[in-house]
């Protein structure tokens, strides 16, 4: 197939804090219908559909989607940690543009305990062993500190250290998300919040706080992709989104031979996915205008800037102070409020990225609406490790 995969639909329900939503098959099978609504299209027509959840049993997927029909397609329930959303997308993405089927249902949902996210299992090897192990080496471990916020916060520290920025950069990347998540509604914090309450919210490590992390959320988000020939057949092609490139990638050596904390985060593997994805596009970061990037701490933010392109490396103090990551500047970022203030149910995060950019591309953000958006991009990340970049356009 030459013509690019579209998105024909997307959908998603009002995140929530953990503990105060549905159950996970009522709000995966709303977000579900509410994406096959935004198409056009009957369930009947989806010919296989893959189905994102991080925490949760076996055939979840099914137990989601029976509600809509017992069709008997394939359903492939996916789990690739906090890229789980995203990647259930690029099998549907896959599966349209390789031609085997004409419609593909991705779906994601997270139904999360409140606290740090922890694994269930202690009779076994962990995921992580080998990032864990570059970790110990490099900075070592805190017995009371969240395993996430080591990560995230050693990669925060070694900026600073690299780059010596200012203080006050990564709370400023909450300030922004806070103002960004006053405008959607589907966001979970959409309070005001000031450089000043960022940093004298409680510790969590290293310069970390607690308003620079992003809360345990539930939710879910689906998208419907179509061949160009069907949309163009059903007359759906007026209000589709391109999937103008698309990659996903997994740690290299760079992650761990490095002794890099912002290598072992995923920097590498997003600079190689948003490499892929650019050239499939056929377009360069400064031919964007917004993006939703992966800001699960404050950090991650700042050096997805960088590995996506979006401003040189070192220059992300100057990106933010510029207010080039912001409505009036080069491109908005994370224009949803990002997983810092909409929220971050694991498997539901890529997909709802994914919603935030097409309503974009549409012109049918609201007030968050990007002006004379016609190309964004979609960025997730999961330790252990998998990250996927998607490249939108009209």
């Amino acid at each position: 197939m030459t013509e690019k995969p579209q998105i024909a639909g997307v959908g998603m329900v009002r995140f929530t804090k953990a503990g105060r939503s549905a159950a996970y098959d009522a709000m995966a099978a709303e977000a579900a219908r509410a994406a096959l609504a935004d198409a056009g299209i009957a369930y009947a027509e989806v010919q296989q559909a893959y189905v994102g959840f991080v925490i949760g049993d076996t055939t979840s997927g099914q137990q989601s989607l029976y509600p809509l029909g017992l069709s008997g397609i394939p359903i492939i329930n996916v789990n690739n940690a906090c890229a789980t959303g995203s990647s259930a997308l690029f099998l549907a993405r896959q599966a349209v543009a390789s031609g085997v089927v004409d419609v593909a249902l991705a779906l994601g949902f997270e139904q999360m305990l409140s606290g740090p996210l922890a694994s269930p299992f202690n009779d076994r090897p962990g995921v992580n062993g080998v990032l864990n192990s570059m970790v110990s080496t490099v900075q070592g471990w805190d017995a009371k500190a969240p395993i996430a916020a080591q990560y995230f916060g050693g990669a925060g520290r070694e900026y600073q250290r690299k780059y010596g920025p200012a203080k006050d950069l990564f709370a400023r990347i909450s300030v922004k998300s806070r103002a960004h998540a006053a405008r959607n509604p589907l966001a979970v914090f959409r309070e005001p919040t000031t450089v000043e309450e960022v940093l004298a919210s409680p510790p969590v490590f290293a310069d970390l706080t607690r308003l620079q992390c992003c809360p345990p959320t539930c939710g879910a988000a689906a998208a419907v992709v179509v061949s160009a020939d069907y949309a163009r057949r059903k007359g759906l092609l007026g209000r589709c989104v391109a999937i103008a490139g698309q990659a996903l990638t997994t740690d290299g050596q760079r992650s761990f031979d490095a002794g890099s904390m912002i290598a072992g985060v995923g920097a590498d593997m997003t600079r190689r996915a948003a490499q892929q994805a650019y050239a499939q596009a056929g377009i360069g970061p400064d031919e964007l205008q917004v993006v939703e990037l992966h800001d699960c701490f404050t950090p991650n933010e700042i050096i997805s800037y960088e590995a996506l392109g979006l401003c040189p490396e070192g220059g992300a103090e100057k990106f933010v102070r510029d207010g080039d990551n912001t409505y009036g500047g080069r491109v908005v970022t994370n224009p949803s409020g990002g997983l810092l203030s909409k929220g971050h149910p694991l498997g539901a995060t890529g997909l709802a990225q994914t919603a935030e950019i097409v309503w974009q591309l549409r012109g049918e953000a609201g007030e968050r609406q990007v002006p004379g958006a016609r190309a964004g991009l979609q960025h997730n990340v999961g330790l252990g490790g998998a990250c996927v970049v998607t490249v939108l356009a009209r």
